[in-house]
């Protein structure tokens, strides 16, 4: 954490001190030093970034890897179910309630 405070800090001093080296007579205001960055949009340098690829059929491929899985999840748990039920780990209690 204090790791990531000090990079944080150099970086501003770092910015703050490029302002002011290219235009001397210009004094820092409050606004600049809060410096906002959009990275999703944009690089260090301002320009704007290409958009995205685009993943064709998100959706099939998600399917296709899900469905299987929850699958063989669902094999898995109920076997380990009749395991337990077999070796009378857990075995819930037959009630008689016939009264």
């Amino acid at each position: 954490m204090a790791n990531t405070l000090l990079r944080q800090a150099m970086q501003l001093f770092t910015r703050n001190q490029g302002a002011l080296g290219r235009n001397p007579s210009v004094k820092p205001s409050n606004i600049s030093r809060t410096i906002q960055s959009r990275t999703a949009v944009s690089s260090t340098s301002g320009a704007i970034l290409p958009k995205p690829d685009k993943t064709p059929f998100g959706l099939i491929r998600m399917t296709i890897v899900v469905v299987p899985f929850l699958y063989v999840g669902t094999l898995i748990s109920k076997n380990f179910a009749a395991l337990l039920e077999e070796h009378d780990i857990f075995v819930p209690e037959d009630d008689d309630d016939d009264d």
